[in-house]
């Protein structure tokens, strides 16, 4: 299949890699020269702009870091929609089911059919292609792009209206900032108390408790204090401003959810929106006055 692909960041990367690796033929963009020069040695094709992307395939897929982002590489001036080729428009970010409908409208003026197919599991699930695939949209139109989602992971289609799959991605992403707010204030209490943070974790992961925060977060990039897991903390909060938006429109009660938010913008203020989302952890630790650290053998 001849695919477009706009986002070549610690997602977009490994998962454009992929593609070319599943036999795909890909143009790729981004604005940045360097993101594209490992795909184009791989085979890849480098674009000028989203236009220029959209003027050579009929399928772009996207992996963006921020809704504003992503409405200029639709609509902006250089935006895809100035393509006179491209057919369909894939959108593997998180942008909320607000932002899926205002863009499938744009999309339609110009005869643009949109995928929403946002993705779960992190930069490591990209590399591997074991991500949790989210799919909403036309069914004849998944099964034609089908073949490339599923170089990703596994695919869940999760309905045929703008915007399910976003709703379907705000969840997961809800439960998993909660994981790890949580983690965090029950490990911190446990060092607390005496105990070991790393047995903690084994019991935990042996117990009910168990969540991808301690089987993997806490393992990996908290208990060593390298705090390097790769996904950042602004995006983490957006992905919980937006699930807290969503709630609000659907009049669902977030009593948790606010807690949870809440927590998630003191940890960027004080860390700052570059971190790792990791080190939320950190600002768990300052509050309680411990560090949640592996011993060292």
């Amino acid at each position: 299949m001849e695919i477009g692909f706009i986002g070549l960041g610690s997602m977009g990367g490994p998962m454009s890699r992929r593609l070319i690796e599943a036999g795909h033929k890909l143009t790729v963009f981004d604005t940045r020269k360097e993101a594209m020069e490992p795909l184009v040695k791989l085979g890849a094709e480098a674009a000028r702009s989203p236009a220029d992307v959209a003027d050579r395939v009929e399928t772009v897929i996207t992996s963006l870091p921020s809704l504003d982002i992503g409405m200029k590489v639709v609509s902006g001036d250089e935006g895809l929609i100035r393509g006179n080729r491209v057919r369909r428009y894939v959108d593997l970010s998180t942008t909320g089911s607000r932002a899926a409908i205002k863009t499938a409208e744009i999309l339609k003026q110009r005869n643009i059919v949109q995928i929403d197919s946002p993705v779960s599991g992190g930069v490591a699930g990209a590399e591997k292609g074991t991500l949790a695939v989210m799919v909403s949209g036309p069914s004849e139109e998944i099964e034609h792009v089908r073949p490339a989602l599923e170089v990703f992971g596994k695919v869940f289609v999760c309905g045929e209206r703008p915007g399910m799959a976003q709703s379907m991605k705000l969840a997961n992403n809800f439960l998993s900032a909660t994981g790890m707010a949580a983690s965090s204030e029950a490990i911190a209490m446990g060092v607390k108390a005496g105990l070991d943070p790393s047995l903690m974790c084994d019991v935990i992961n042996a117990g009910s408790g168990m969540n991808t925060a301690t089987t993997q977060k806490f393992p990996r990039s908290v208990l060593p204090g390298t705090f390097d897991y790769g996904f950042g903390m602004a995006l983490m909060v957006k992905d919980v401003r937006l699930f807290l938006a969503e709630a609000e429109d659907f009049g669902i009660p977030v009593e948790v959810a606010k807690a949870v938010g809440s927590l998630w913008e003191t940890a960027m203020a004080e860390q700052g929106e570059r971190s790792d989302f990791t080190e939320l952890a950190k600002t768990v630790e300052k509050r309680a006055g411990v560090q949640m650290r592996a011993k060292k053998k």
